[in-house]
C-alpha cells in the first residue's frame, strides 16, 4: 500500500493533490472540527475507501497536508544582513500562523488530537529550519556573527516567541512584534558594530 509520503505520479498524483486540496478547504472553511474523511472524500470526488485506505484518518489527512508543503522550492531570500534576514523569516511565520494563518494554525493545532499530524508538524518544522540555516551560515560568511553561532539555536530563539506569543499571550503577535524579537536575538550575538562578539 502506498504510504501518504510517497511521491507518485500519474492518476495517483492527480488523486493526492485533489484530497489535500479538499484537505485545506475543509480547514478553511469549517476548522479542524469540521474535518472528516467522508466530507474531504466527497469534496475532492474521491471514493471514501480510496481516502482510507491511503490516508486512514484525519491524522494521516493533516500530515500529509504537510509533507506535500515540503515539496517547495522555497528558500530564504538574501537581504545582505542577518537582521534582515531573520526579520523576513518572522514575517513569513506571522503570514501563515498568525491571526490571517488560520489553516496552518488548525494543522499545527492537530499535532495534540493526532500523532501522525504531530509527527507531521515535526517533519515540516525540521525541514523549515534546515533551509534556514543558511540565514545564518550567510551571517557568518559576511562577519556579521561567529562561526561558532549554531544556526538552529538563532532560528529557533528568533522565530520561537512569536508561537509562545500566538498560543499563550492574550493580543496575537503583529509586525512590530515580530521585528522585536528578532532585534533582540540579533543584539545578543552581535558586538557593537555589527562585529563578532570576542572572549
Amino acid at each position: 500500500m502506498d504510504g501518504p509520503t510517497s511521491r507518485p505520479g500519474g492518476r495517483t498524483a492527480r488523486v493526492r493533490a485533489a484530497v489535500l486540496a479538499a484537505v485545506v478547504a475543509d480547514l478553511e472553511e469549517h476548522g479542524l472540527e469540521g474535518l472528516g474523511v467522508d466530507g474531504v472524500a466527497a469534496r475532492s470526488g474521491v471514493h471514501r475507501a480510496t481516502v482510507f485506505r491511503r490516508w486512514g484518518d484525519v491524522g494521516g489527512l493533516l500530515a500529509d497536508v504537510l509533507d506535500a508543503a515540503a515539496d517547495d522550492a522555497w528558500t530564504p531570500p538574501d537581504h545582505g544582513s542577518l537582521a534582515a534576514d531573520l526579520e523576513d523569516l518572522a514575517q513569513e511565520v506571522l503570514r501563515y500562523v498568525g491571526p490571517a494563518g488560520s489553516t496552518v494554525r488548525a494543522l499545527m493545532g492537530a499535532a495534540e488530537r493526532f500523532p501522525r499530524a504531530q509527527a507531521g508538524v515535526h517533519r515540516f518544522l525540521d525541514d523549515r529550519y534546515r533551509r534556514s540555516a543558511v540565514v545564518v551560515e550567510r551571517a557568518v560568511a559576511r562577519g556579521e556573527v561567529d562561526a561558532s553561532v549554531e544556526p538552529r539555536r538563532v532560528l529557533v530563539a528568533a522565530l520561537g516567541p512569536l508561537y509562545h506569543h500566538l498560543l499563550h499571550l492574550p493580543d496575537p503577535p503583529d509586525a512590530a512584534d515580530a521585528a522585536a524579537y528578532v532585534r533582540l536575538v540579533v543584539a545578543g550575538i552581535t558586538a557593537p558594530g555589527g562585529r563578532p562578539p570576542r572572549g
